[in-house]
């Protein structure tokens, strides 16, 4: 029980830590754009391959995700089980599926960037898992609750949304192009960055999903980290294009 009570309190600071981290990001990314995509630029230090980059920084939240999980008390709960689904829907097809369809044609990332990613990574994958499957209750009755249907429901939208909208940039350029171009269709129509919009909504619904401090902490510096780079890179096409779409927000449809 003692143990149970210094594993909460450890656990509540680190969830702090994140909320400290998400204040950071939001400030610094209004300062300095992250060098990677269409930011890269010299002067970061080593650099990796993208695709390696990419695989390198989203693992921690499929392979730390699941060994702290199975390592809780309620890991084989349904409840649980349910929402480490939930999960690994997003971040299985982002670590091993998504880096393999990506145009990369030598585009490199600095190794500072992937460190500070996995460290981001292990953290968050951490607070969630140990959560979901140990330190939080998930009864069954939990998989009818409001806040779960809700934020299902949600993080579904997001995440087909997420999906829908990086189709489009995987096909602006044919093998060996390295040319920036205008995506269009879906909800590029509406917005500069409609893969920025699903993935917030997708982790909105996991913090609803999971009622928990540590997933509203993961949603918080989703924003953070999200909408300071919608913002830079929806100025990025009107600079770039000078008949880039006028209607078009960053972020969100007709708003942001």
């Amino acid at each position: 029980m003692q143990d149970q009570v210094a594993e909460l309190q450890v656990h509540f600071w680190l969830v702090l830590l994140m909320f400290a981290f998400a204040i950071q990001t939001f400030i610094l990314l209004f300062w300095v754009n992250a060098p990677y995509g269409r930011f890269t630029r010299a002067g970061w230090g080593p650099t990796i391959s993208a695709r390696s980059a990419w695989v390198l920084m989203e693992s921690p939240a499929v392979l730390v995700f699941v060994a702290i999980f199975f390592t809780g008390d309620h890991a084989f709960e349904l409840a649980p089980l349910v929402l480490l689904g939930v999960w690994q829907l997003h971040y299985l097809i982002r670590t091993f599926i998504f880096p393999f369809r990506i145009r990369e044609t030598g585009k490199r990332i600095p190794a500072v960037i992937v460190a500070l990613a996995i460290f981001f990574n292990v953290l968050n994958a951490y607070i969630n898992a140990r959560w979901i499957s140990h330190l939080g209750e998930y009864p069954v009755a939990w998989l009818t609750s409001i806040p779960f249907f809700a934020g299902v429901t949600i993080f579904i939208v997001g995440w087909i949304i997420n999906q829908h909208a990086d189709i489009p940039l995987f096909r602006l350029r044919k093998p060996g192009e390295t040319h920036y171009s205008i995506p269009e269709g879906g909800l590029y129509r509406r917005v500069s960055c409609p893969n920025y919009f699903g993935e917030i909504l997708e982790w909105t619904g996991w913090a609803l999903a999971t009622w928990s401090l540590a997933g509203l902490a993961f949603a918080v510096f989703t924003v953070a980290n999200l909408l300071p780079r919608a913002l830079a890179t929806h100025r990025w096409y009107r600079e770039k294009f000078p008949d880039y779409p006028k209607s078009r927000r960053a972020l969100i449809p007709y708003l942001v």
